[in-house]
C-alpha cells in the first residue's frame, strides 16, 4: 500500500485562494491549515511519526537535489531563476508542510521548540568563537 502524500498540495485555505504571508499568518494557522486538508482526507491514520518523518527525508532529498553539483554561488542564482525558484519553493513548501504535519502528530509547539533550540545553538555557537566560520574554534 502507497502512503499518500502528507502534503499532497497546498493547505485548505491556500487552495481557496487566501493569501497566508509570513508577517501575518501564526504559526497556528497553518497548522490548522495542514490539520483540516489531513482530516478532509483521512490521512490521520497513515500520519505516524515515523511515517512523516521518513516522508520528511524524502521531500529534504528532493530539496537537495535542485542544488546536487552545483557550486555556493550557483546555488545562489536560483533565486532569480523564475522557474527554479518556483520549484525550489515548492520542495521548501513539501518540507514545512510535513514538519507542520509531524507537530501536529507529535503535538509540539513548533514556536516552543524552535525558540529551545535557538537558545541551545546560542550557547553551542558562541559568536567570538564562531562568527564567520563553520564550526566553533577551540
Amino acid at each position: 500500500m502507497r502512503l499518500p502524500p502528507a502534503g499532497g498540495g497546498r493547505p485548505a485555505a491556500a487552495n481557496q485562494g487566501t493569501t497566508m504571508p509570513d508577517n501575518t499568518t501564526p504559526v497556528a494557522a497553518l497548522r490548522e491549515a495542514m490539520a483540516r486538508f489531513v482530516a478532509e482526507r483521512d490521512w490521520g491514520q497513515f500520519h505516524s511519526p515515523k511515517n512523516l518523518a521518513m516522508a520528511l527525508a524524502v521531500e529534504a532529498a528532493e530539496l537537495m537535489e535542485h542544488f546536487l553539483w552545483v557550486e555556493g554561488d550557483a546555488s545562489r542564482a536560483a533565486a532569480h531563476d523564475a522557474a527554479k525558484r518556483a520549484q525550489v519553493a515548492d520542495e521548501v513548501a513539501d518540507v514545512t508542510i510535513l514538519v507542520l504535519a509531524l507537530c501536529n502528530a507529535l503535538d509540539l509547539d513548533l514556536s516552543e521548540v524552535v525558540r529551545r533550540k535557538m537558545a541551545k545553538n546560542v550557547l553551542k555557537y558562541p559568536v567570538d568563537k564562531c562568527r564567520g566560520r563553520y564550526r566553533v574554534e577551540e
